[in-house]
């Protein structure tokens, strides 16, 4: 069949700008996106950089976008991301500088992984021969544990184009690892770390993590169960948690989400500082119709006031 690839260039030493670049080759019917860059490099274009190494989806090496998202090259086949007619834009992951080409320099992921403190931190001195830990136990974790780092979750996080300071799904995922060890005693000093700025709670529950996952961790799914637990150990005094019991209150109350006294539960209604410096946003939400006011509430309150009272029940 005939591949046909855009390919995203970018080479720092010849001051050029990034630039695409298409190709069109033969290749066989089975042929991944991976076999095709490969095949570009040793027969149309030696200067073409990429990573890969394993070819088997175990490595994670040649994570990188294709068609606007991030995945495996040596897991899509040709024939099903090729659009009819069309071409396969690939492109090198993003929230990473490019180094060139198709290869992102990922030591903002590796940084942040290493700020979890991705090891066992047991009490006291070690056991005689081995730790003993029921089967169980380690099953609960057998999820999280596949995860090959291949940094595809934190190319497409839609937090850490904005903010950097997030840990970034892939770390955070790490982090519930160690925490969820019962071999670990230091989950809540753990907890109390992911529950500052920049942890848990700055996750938006977009999916992209979820979705592009080649191995079925599922970030997001592990930072919810590393609030749930952070709450149950006490830390509550920060913007996620107010916030999140900030839509609970208003949902039972009115019916609906008060949007005008969201933002100032989350941070704190004496918090005047924060509040001062979310002004401008609030003013330009308002402009917009964001913020409805005077606040109202659903026409049918009561019958969402029952299914709390039947939940909590």
């Amino acid at each position: 069949m005939q591949a046909r690839l855009k390919v995203r260039r970018y080479n720092p030493e010849s001051g050029q700008g990034p630039w695409y670049q298409s190709y069109e080759l033969t290749v066989p019917d089975y042929a991944t996106v991976l076999d095709a860059l490969v095949q570009v490099r040793e027969e149309l274009d030696e200067t073409l950089a990429l990573r890969c190494s394993c070819r088997s989806a175990i490595c994670g090496s040649c994570a990188m976008r294709i068609n606007g998202h991030a995945r495996l090259a040596c897991k899509g086949r040709v024939a099903q991301l090729q659009p009819q007619d069309g071409e396969i834009l690939v492109e090198p992951m993003g929230n990473m500088p490019v180094i060139k080409d198709l290869v992102a320099d990922m030591g903002i992921h590796w940084d942040k992984v290493g700020a979890v403190d991705p090891w066992l931190k047991p009490a006291g001195p070690p056991p005689e021969r081995e730790y003993i830990v029921p089967n169980q136990r380690m099953l609960e974790l057998t999820q999280v544990m596949s995860c090959i780092m291949c940094g595809a979750c934190v190319s497409d996080c839609t937090v850490l184009e904005v903010d950097k300071n997030f840990l970034g799904p892939a770390a955070l995922a790490k982090a519930y690892r160690f925490v969820g060890d019962p071999r670990d005693a230091a989950e809540k000093e753990r907890l109390g770390n992911l529950s500052q700025y920049g942890g848990v709670w700055d996750c938006t529950h977009c999916f992209e993590c979820v979705e592009v996952c080649p191995k079925g961790v599922a970030p997001m799914d592990q930072i919810m169960i590393l609030r749930e637990k952070a709450v149950a150990e006490g830390y509550t005094n920060n913007n996620g948690t107010r916030h999140h019991r900030a839509i609970i209150d208003s949902v039972r109350r009115r019916g609906r989400l008060d949007e005008l006294m969201l933002m100032p539960k989350s941070v704190g209604m004496f918090n005047i500082r924060e509040l001062l410096r979310l002004a401008p946003g609030a003013l330009r939400l308002a402009r917009a119709g964001k913020l409805p006011f005077p606040r109202h509430s659903a026409e049918h309150k009561e019958k969402v006031a029952r299914i709390f009272e039947k939940l909590e029940k």
